[in-house]
C-alpha cells in the first residue's frame, strides 16, 4: 500500500515553502520593532512635566517656554549682533578700468594700444565716529534686553495672578460643597423634626432651596475656573484647552518690602525705567555722532596701470569728503536732540507709571491682608461659635429653622470670605513683587 504521504509530491508542490513563510517573519519582525520603539517612546511621553502643581512649576514655565519672551531673546541676540559692525571699517571698493578699446572689437586680446588701470580704495571715518557708533549700538541692545527683562517680569506677574485665580476657584468650590454637604445634614434633621411633629415641612424645603441656589453659584465658581485656566495657558504659551496639574497647596507670595516708600524707592531700577534710560544715552550719543559728521571722513586708494602686458606705473590716491549737505546734517542732528528727550519724557513716564502701580498693589496688598487677617481671627470663631448654638438650640426647638439657616449662611460665608480675602492678598502681592523685581 502506497504512503499517503509523499515528500517529492510535496517538494513539487511546495518546492520553496521558506520563502512563501517569510512576508509572515518579516511583518512580525517589523510589528516587533515598532512595538519595541513605542514602548522606548512611551516614557519620554508620560514624563512629560504638567505645569500647574506649584507656583515654581509656573514660573519655570514662563522663563523657559512663553513665545514672547523666546521672541525677545532673539531680538536681544540680534540687537548684540549689530555692535560690532556698527564701528566697523566699510567695505573696500575694488575697480578695473580700460583704456583705448576697440569700439568695433572690445573683446580683442590685449596689445600695446589698450590701457588697464587697477585700483583699490579705503574709506575711512575719522573723529572717533566708528567708536561713537559702536557705543550707539552698545546702548540700544542694552535697552532691549532690559525691555525683555520687563516684559518677564509682567508675564511673571501676570502668571502668578492667573494661578492664584485657578487655585482660589477650586478653594472656593470646595467651600461651597462644604456648605452644601452641611445643608443636608441640616435637611434631614428638619425632616426627622417633622416626623416627629415638632417642625414645619417647609424648613426641609427651604433647605433644599438654599442647596439649588449655592448649586448655581458652585456652577458659576467652575467656569471662572475654566477662565483662569485659558488665562493661565495663555501667558505660559500654550494651547488654551491644555491640561494642568491641580495645584498642591496655597501659592506663597512673599513681600520683601517693609512699607510702600521702601516698595518705591526701587522704581528707578525697574528694567522698564532703565531701558528708556538707555535709550536717551544712546540718542545722546548719535546727536555727538552727528555733530562728528561735519567733519569729513578720507578714502585711501592704491592704483597701478597695466599696458600691454606690463606695469607702467602705479598711483597713490587720497579722497576727502565735501560737507556741503550742512543743513540736512543738522536737521540729523536736531532729530537726534528729538529723540533724546522724547527718550528721557518715555523715562519719566514709565517711572509715574511703576510707581502708580506698585502704590495701587500696595494698597491691595495691605487691604486685603488685613481683611484676612480679621475673618480668621474674629469673624470665623464667632460664626463658628453662633452655628453651633443655632444647631444645639433648634434641636431642641429653641430657635426656628431660619435662625439656623442663617448662622449657617454667616458662617460658610465667612469661610468664603476668607479664601477670597487670601485671593485678593496674593494678587497684590504679585503686583508689588512686580516692582521690587522678585523674578524667582
Amino acid at each position: 500500500m502506497a504512503s499517503l504521504f509523499d515528500p517529492m509530491q510535496a517538494r513539487r508542490l511546495h518546492p520553496y515553502p521558506l520563502f512563501r513563510r517569510r512576508p509572515l517573519l518579516r511583518h512580525l519582525l517589523a510589528c516587533v520593532f515598532a512595538g519595541g520603539l513605542w514602548t522606548l517612546a512611551l516614557p519620554a511621553t508620560a514624563t512629560e512635566p504638567i505645569p500647574g502643581h506649584s507656583l515654581e512649576s509656573i514660573r519655570t514655565w514662563v522663563l523657559e517656554h512663553n513665545p514672547e519672551l523666546r521672541a525677545m531673546d532673539f531680538e536681544t541676540q540680534a540687537a548684540e549682533a549689530r555692535i560690532l559692525p556698527a564701528g566697523a571699517l566699510p567695505d573696500p571698493m575694488a575697480s578695473v578700468g580700460f583704456r583705448g578699446l576697440d569700439p568695433d572689437k572690445p573683446w580683442r586680446t590685449a596689445g600695446a594700444e589698450r590701457e588697464v588701470n587697477y585700483a583699490l580704495r579705503q574709506r575711512f571715518p575719522l573723529w572717533g565716529k566708528r567708536s561713537l557708533a559702536r557705543e550707539v549700538a552698545t546702548h540700544e541692545a542694552e535697552a532691549m534686553r532690559l525691555e525683555r527683562e520687563a516684559t518677564a517680569r509682567t508675564l511673571l506677574a501676570e502668571a502668578e495672578a492667573a494661578y492664584v485665580r485657578y487655585w482660589h476657584a477650586d478653594q472656593a468650590v470646595a467651600v461651597l460643597d462644604r456648605r452644601i454637604a452641611l445643608l443636608r445634614q441640616v435637611e434631614e434633621i428638619a425632616g426627622v423634626r417633622y416626623a416627629l411633629g415638632r417642625a414645619a415641612q417647609q424648613d426641609a424645603i427651604r433647605a433644599q432651596v438654599e442647596q439649588t441656589s449655592l448649586q448655581r453659584e458652585r456652577i458659576e465658581r467652575l467656569a471662572v475656573k475654566q477662565e483662569a485656566a485659558a488665562t493661565l495657558n495663555a501667558v505660559l504659551g500654550r494651547r488654551a484647552d491644555a491640561p494642568l496639574a491641580t495645584p498642591d497647596e496655597a501659592p506663597r507670595l512673599f513681600v520683601r518690602s517693609a512699607s510702600l516708600a521702601e516698595a518705591l524707592d526701587g522704581a528707578d531700577a525697574h528694567p522698564a525705567v532703565r531701558s528708556q534710560q538707555a535709550r536717551a544715552e544712546a540718542a545722546r550719543t548719535n546727536v555727538v555722532l552727528e555733530r562728528r559728521n561735519r567733519f569729513p571722513d578720507i578714502t585711501v586708494g592704491v592704483g597701478a596701470m597695466q599696458l600691454g602686458n606690463g606695469i607702467e606705473s602705479t598711483e597713490l590716491m587720497l579722497e576727502v569728503e565735501i560737507p556741503f549737505q550742512q543743513r540736512a546734517r543738522r536737521e540729523r542732528e536736531r532729530e537726534s536732540r528729538l529723540l533724546e528727550e522724547a527718550a528721557l519724557a518715555r523715562r519719566d513716564a514709565t517711572l509715574r507709571a511703576v510707581e502708580e502701580r506698585g502704590a495701587s498693589a500696595w494698597a491691595q496688598w495691605t487691604s486685603a491682608r488685613e481683611r484676612r487677617e480679621l475673618i480668621e481671627n474674629t469673624l470665623l470663631p464667632q460664626a463658628d461659635a453662633t452655628w453651633q448654638s443655632a444647631l444645639a438650640s433648634y434641636q431642641v426647638g429653641e430657635v426656628d429653622f431660619g435662625t439656623l439657616l442663617e448662622a449657617l449662611n454667616e458662617w460658610q460665608g465667612a469661610d468664603l470670605a476668607r479664601v477670597d480675602a487670601l485671593r485678593d492678598e496674593l494678587l497684590g502681592a504679585a503686583a508689588v513683587r512686580a516692582i521690587e523685581g522678585e523674578i524667582r
